[in-house]
């Protein structure tokens, strides 16, 4: 039997404590009730909280605690810890767990081969201030992503992957991919069979490995640079246009090389990179509610070629123009 420990804070999404430690305490026992066998548990959980005080979540729902973190060294009886979504205002939460963040940082890197610290969502900001991410490749939830990289640079961060896996540090990207950390996690440690039946019981698509179908370009608006967010407002009205870097540099008053490294440093993405995603965003607005033809969307949102379009939209959204449509159509 593996030992899980999930670590509770004040401001935790509720939900991301509770549903993984559903996940791995019915690992080996929902199938087997439901094809009336014998169960056969994998694993044993527990929420551990500072000095074993009740985790108030940021719903309102408070839950008991099993354990200290602060009484047990990093790792001490446990096979793998979990640092769940942090619910409330990430900044406060961070400043408020300086001891549970110093606690992470002890954590020794394995050569083991099996994953021992996890996150889902914002919780993946706990584990790079603990310095746990440097230089490592992580996710968390896409609304977040360009907060991530200003707070830390030195971490590889992957927002358009729903779970990643570096050394022994694994992430999940935002919202509900605990499901898919879950899934994933089983399988390491119990192989693919547990795994397979458990997604099947909790009715659970296993396949999923982006979250780039559900981001949105708002978030790459969350800067303080006026000629960037001018020339962004200016791209809003014109992005069905051809537009050259030389025009973009004219209207924002800046030289192309000065456009280019101040354009970076707001969005995370280089003008011509932007333009793409706000196309491909005006695209998937397209599909979601109107029922337009994908080669007179494509015409809309300033291309010619519906093939190389379906490329591009793929390759941002993990998915053709028509199964984007079938999933989120209005």
């Amino acid at each position: 039997m593996r030992t899980v420990s999930v670590i509770g804070f004040d401001g935790a999404l509720a939900s991301a404590i509770t549903g993984i430690i559903d996940l791995f305490r019915l690992a080996g026992v929902t199938w087997a009730r439901i094809n009336d066998e014998v169960p056969t548990p994998q694993f044993t959980t527990r929420l551990l909280t500072k000095d074993k005080a009740p985790c108030r979540c940021i719903n309102g729902l408070t839950i008991q605690s099993d354990g200290a973190w602060n009484d047990l060294l990093p790792g001490d009886e446990s096979d793998l810890v979990v640092i769940p979504t942090i619910g409330g205002p990430i900044d406060a939460v961070l400043a408020g767990n300086v001891q549970l963040i110093n606690w992470l940082s002890a954590f020794q890197q394995s050569d083991a081969g099996q994953v021992r610290v996890a996150s889902n969502c914002t919780g993946a900001f706990m584990l790079a201030e603990a310095g746990l991410l440097d230089g490592r490749q992580a996710t968390t939830h896409w609304g977040f992503s360009h907060q991530f990289r200003q707070r830390f640079p030195t971490v590889n961060l992957q927002p358009d992957k729903l779970v990643t896996v570096d050394g022994d540090i694994a992430c999940a990207g935002g919202g509900m991919a605990w499901w898919d950390l879950g899934i994933y996690l089983v399988e390491r440690y119990a192989g693919a069979q547990v795994a397979r039946e458990l997604a099947k019981a909790f009715v659970i698509d296993a396949g999923r490995t982006s979250q780039a179908p559900y981001s949105a370009l708002q978030a790459r608006r969350y800067h303080s640079d006026a000629a960037i967010l001018k020339l962004q407002d200016w791209l809003d009205g014109h992005h069905s246009e051809p537009v050259t870097l030389e025009r973009q540099a004219s209207l924002s008053g800046l030289t192309e090389r000065s456009l280019i490294r101040r354009f970076k440093a707001a969005t995370g993405d280089t003008p011509t990179g932007y333009l793409q995603l706000l196309r491909i965003e005006v695209a998937r607005q397209h599909l979601e509610k109107t029922r337009l033809p994908v080669d007179e969307i494509t015409r809309l949102v300033g291309y010619e070629d519906v093939s190389s379009f379906t490329r591009l939209f793929r390759k941002h959204t993990g998915l053709s123009p028509g199964a984007y449509r079938s999933r989120f159509v209005r």
